[in-house]
């Protein structure tokens, strides 16, 4: 380890050691995880720990686990998942950290094609007071896409049916052009509009995140991640970096479907949180030498770093 990291381990050992004193444990250790397991076996030969198990009293089974996974969870793009693109893709809701705004000009007599249109409220997701809402959001969480948006569109044909709507039924995939022109149908219609708020407005956030760029990059990192874990699986990790250095573009090279260098950190971090312990040796070094030298050459050739580039720089 280095001597940094070797120096944490101890200082944690030795807190550990102390809390087990007050609690006059005898403890036996188990680790799941490559750091888990340097903890584990410093305290197992920590010299106060071994004079305090000769006396304690109270035995204990202790499990040290590694926490790096809990990094692949918050970057990945876990599976077919509506409400989970949905929580990504729509801008968040001002003063709202799980929540999103949904652009409602489509239910309006304003047309206007500027998005950063300000002048109608925006909707949300947390709809309440709407059963058929909260179960449709259920079954965005719950259902594949494919499944979810049909229900998005069963949900709202039951809307305007009971409405007395002129809604036409269709078979088949839904589009988002085909769930936007059963939208329309309500907006002539201010009592139908407000009995079905709530609906309209998850099925506003569907269309939209549909119609959304990020949405097919989403799936491209899904496809990605998926790669990456069986390469994983079959190669060392300077083999997964150097399959990752060429798609690594600077501003001027890189077109709408190439990622970011903010798609770059989550890869990476995606990507050394999955592997596990990884051997080190030249090869390694140079692969990492070379991808961190092309993403800070990306970085600094941004004209216009985003906050995110802006804070780590």
């Amino acid at each position: 380890l280095p001597a940094e990291l070797r120096a944490a381990v101890r200082a944690l050992v030795g807190e550990l050691d102390s809390l087990f004193t007050a609690l006059g444990l005898r403890e036996e250790s188990f680790a799941v995880g490559a750091l888990s397991r340097v903890v584990a076996a410093e305290l197992a030969s920590y010299a106060s720990a071994r004079n305090r198990r000769r006396t304690a009293t109270n035995k204990a089974s202790v499990i040290f686990v590694d926490r790096t996974l809990d990094l692949a969870g918050a970057v990945g793009h876990h599976g077919d998942n509506l409400a989970e693109k949905i929580l990504s893709v729509l801008p968040k809701l001002p003063g709202h950290k799980t929540d999103v705004m949904v652009n409602m000009v489509e239910l309006t007599a304003l047309q206007s094609t500027d998005e950063t249109c300000r002048i109608i409220a925006p909707g949300c997701l947390a709809q309440p007071n709407d059963p058929a809402a909260r179960a449709l959001w259920e079954s965005f969480m719950n259902l594949k896409q494919k499944e979810a948006v049909m229900e998005a569109r069963r949900h709202l044909v039951e809307a305007a049916s009971r409405e007395n709507l002129p809604i036409k039924m269709s078979m088949g995939r839904v589009t988002p052009e085909q769930l936007s022109s059963y939208i329309q149908l309500f907006r002539n219609n201010l009592k139908a509009l407000e009995n079905h708020c709530g609906l309209l407005q998850l099925v506003l956030a569907t269309v939209q995140t549909l119609k959304h760029p990020q949405t097919s990059k989403w799936d491209n990192f899904l496809a990605f991640e998926r790669l990456l874990l069986q390469t994983i699986g079959e190669s060392e990790m300077a083999s997964v970096l150097n399959q990752l250095l060429p798609m690594i573009k600077s501003y001027n090279e890189r077109t709408k479907d190439d990622y970011a260098c903010e798609d770059f950190l989550v890869l990476l971090i995606y990507i050394y949180s999955v592997v596990g312990e990884i051997k080190c040796g030249k090869e390694l070094d140079t692969a990492e030498e070379e991808v961190k030298r092309a993403l800070v050459k990306a970085i600094c050739d941004e004209p216009e770093p985003s906050p995110l580039l802006q804070k780590i720089t």
